[in-house]
């Protein structure tokens, strides 16, 4: 096919999907959810008020990625009996940890007219005690090259965004069938970081934006949905402090991008401001980068194989106080449905887990019940 065609299928494709969701989209057009604020549901909150609860936790995650820490590092080994016995003010790290992020506060006050110039990650790199001597490995340049946090233009000698998807469509099957994908469902397993057990997964898209998760542990769901305008997760007591949140912020925003990428031929429309950048490898096989940005203006890089051309990697970002967090995902195991290819394996990774899904069937253009996508049942009120 044409690049003209190849677009002009694209835009008809979308055309279609916003005719046929207008009536939808009307009816999901209702306001959105105040997001529980961390000391509404947490004790002794001193220094980081105001920020929502799925904020709060995430932060701890960025401390930990930042100080190669755990929970026990400023909530003792004691923590863990139960989500109130983290209020604790007994272990001295903690009293630390709030001066160290009011000086960084005050660091981008001052010195950088509040821009996030600066975080815990700036200096401590993955450990206790920031680095001081440096390090001639990297400056000599024998370490490997840095995957980059941002993309800021298009590299020269690079393809365009456009010749890109083109071959990534041709790889799927054809921009064709891609764009004639209007929903999905898909079952298979999930595995968290450190789980022994494989759990059972659904998984309901439905285009251009609406996608639901859930996870069954013996009769305890874990629930992620966004209805194209609102979204939730929902978890029992034991793996959360709070067994249901209203997403608000960037979670919303990387929600809706999650879900909008579920379906390939909406990247042009999902992303804004693609461009490419330099070369770069995964695991010793060369890659192509396309970086967009999502409604919240934050990166979202796209990760091609330059010898298939298909994804291999996404990593988007979810901006917070204390700093930009990284969410990593790994394609692979691809096979082909009704002529398109699906990657039926993706690691997921993030700054304070990691999990495995394995699928096992996938099914495409299935009808779907919209209360899939409703807002999911609060585990914390169940019997």
């Amino acid at each position: 096919m044409s690049k003209k065609g190849y677009r002009q299928a694209v835009a008809a494709s979308f055309l279609a999907m916003l005719t046929c969701l207008a009536g939808a989209a009307k009816a999901q057009d209702v306001p959105q959810e105040k997001p529980l604020l961390a000391e509404q549901a947490f004790k002794n909150v001193q220094v980081l008020r105001g920020m929502s609860v799925k904020e709060f936790m995430e932060t701890m995650g960025f401390f930990a990625a930042s100080l190669n820490a755990n929970c026990t590092t400023c909530h003792g080994e004691g923590s863990g009996g139960s989500w109130d016995s983290y209020a604790s003010d007994n272990v001295p790290q903690k009293q630390i940890a709030r001066k160290m992020i009011l000086m960084m506060n005050a660091i981008n006050q001052s010195y950088f007219g509040g821009k996030q110039a600066l975080t815990c990650y700036s200096c401590h790199r993955f450990g206790r005690t920031p680095k001081l001597v440096p390090d001639l490995t990297v400056q000599y340049g024998d370490a490997p090259d840095e995957d980059p946090e941002e993309i800021l233009a298009q590299a020269p000698g690079q393809p365009t965004p456009d010749q890109v998807l083109h071959k990534y469509y041709d790889a799927l099957g054809g921009i064709d069938k891609v764009a004639s994908i209007t929903s999905f469902t898909a079952r298979g397993t999930w595995q968290g970081y450190e789980d022994t057990e494989q759990h059972p997964l659904d998984i309901f898209a439905k285009a251009p934006d609406q996608r639901t998760t859930i996870v069954n542990n013996r009769g305890a769901l874990t629930t992620n949905t966004y209805d194209g305008q609102n979204g939730w997760t929902a978890a029992p007591i034991t793996d959360v402090p709070v067994t249901l949140l209203a997403l608000s912020g960037a979670d919303l925003d990387n929600a809706r991008v999650d879900a909008e990428l579920s379906f390939p031929a909406r990247i042009a429309q999902s992303l804004t401001d693609l461009r490419v950048g330099h070369p770069f490898s995964i695991d010793g096989k060369d890659v192509t980068i396309v970086q967009g940005y999502g409604p919240a203006k934050s990166p979202v890089k796209l990760y091609f194989s330059d010898d298939t051309g298909l994804l291999v990697r996404v990593v988007r970002y979810t901006t917070s106080r204390v700093g930009r967090q990284p969410t990593r995902f790994d394609y692979s195991d691809y096979r082909v449905v009704n002529g398109i290819k699906i990657p039926f394996f993706y690691l997921t990774t993030w700054v304070d887990g990691r999990s495995k899904t394995q699928l096992t069937e996938v099914q495409l253009n299935a009808p779907i019940d919209p209360a899939k996508f409703a807002k999911p049942a609060d585990p914390g009120l169940a019997k």
